[in-house]
């Protein structure tokens, strides 16, 4: 027997059926299927229509797909987390509503905001619940409606971002799967490069605020890209090397899905041929706290009890990071 671990012990999904394709955004701004692909790798995105419905409606589908398709108790469910920026409203625990409404009703839950690593943060929490041997079941779910603080006349950023969800058990094990490492790491000095202005406590709401768009998310593309590649691209490498393994020891890059380009220096950093990276970025865009688990999702059944898979993110404020995790089933 060796000492407990967390690991992924089920996955679900769920992204809305509306497809935003780039030839559409070329009838919203000035902007061609060609120039997005070849500078962010997007083809189209997934977005909720429905004004109704906000983040806590695509956790709950991908909740339910986990449960639908692993058949766990939701009231074995010890706690549930959500990862999101975009959370129902700026008061109320969207995760509390999640957990009601999928009948988790034994569970504690709360949200979690760390921009794109907020789903790798995520993974660092609900492992060590588990490693603590309090709780014995957290659903960890990475959910954003994007869509919902878009400007769709900026060009520099209504291209990259859309809407979706995932979610992974976590459970005790006993036989050396699940995480095995993590590095994580912030800076707050890049908070100006990728915001939403207004809408805190700083910048509260006013008519003028909502007048100027100070609501929608603005970025210096360039300054994010820069610290994108140099940082993810370098946790990357360290957990490799602080593992003492080498390319070949890797089965699978987990990389946040924000540009291709950035996906593409990670795994270059880390030796690893395109078969070994997940990426679904063409049909999702960026979905922040939703990427890592849409990718395990995506690729679950390509996935062997045992193998190394390597995450890696890079998100607002600065925060980004890196865990290394051993699979624990085969699909």
């Amino acid at each position: 027997m060796t000492d407990m671990k967390a690991a992924i012990t089920a996955v679900g999904a769920y992204v809305p059926e509306y497809k935003l394709t780039n030839s559409i955004l070329e009838t919203m701004v000035d902007t061609n299927d060609e120039w997005i692909l070849s500078r962010t790798g997007i083809q189209e995105r997934r977005i909720l229509k429905d004004p109704d419905k906000g983040t806590s409606f695509l956790a709950i589908k991908a909740a339910e797909d986990l449960i639908a398709k692993s058949g766990v108790d939701p009231l074995e469910i010890d706690l549930v987390i959500v990862a999101t920026i975009t959370p129902d409203q700026p008061v109320a625990s969207t995760s509390a509503y999640v957990a009601t409404q999928i009948g988790a009703t034994n569970a504690f839950s709360y949200d979690m905001m760390a921009a794109c690593s907020g789903f790798l943060y995520g993974m660092s929490t609900a492992a060590a619940y588990i490693e603590s041997g309090r709780y014995k079941k957290i659903l960890l779910i990475g959910a954003d409606k994007m869509s919902s603080i878009i400007d769709y006349t900026d060009r520099a950023t209504c291209i990259i971002f859309g809407d979706g969800a995932g979610a992974v058990l976590f459970e005790p094990n006993f036989e050396g799967y699940g995480l095995q490492d993590e590095i994580m790491r912030s800076d707050g000095g890049g908070r100006a490069f990728l915001r939403i202005e207004a809408g805190g406590s700083l910048l509260p709401t006013s008519h003028e605020t909502v007048e100027n768009g100070q609501h929608y998310v603005s970025q210096d593309g360039k300054s994010v890209f820069k610290h994108a590649v140099n940082n993810m691209a370098d946790v990357a490498e360290q957990i490799v090397k602080r593992n003492h393994m080498s390319n070949e020891d890797i089965d699978w890059l987990v990389p946040h899905q924000a540009n291709k380009r950035i996906i593409d220096a990670t795994a270059k950093r880390v030796e690893l041929p395109s078969e070994k990276v997940m990426v679904n970025i063409h049909k999702y865009g960026n979905t922040t706290s939703a990427t890592l688990p849409l990718c395990i999702n995506d690729y679950e059944s390509q996935l062997k009890q045992g193998d190394n898979l390597v995450f890696a993110a890079f998100g607002g404020g600065f925060t980004w990071g890196s865990i290394l995790l051993k699979w624990a089933y085969n699909s």
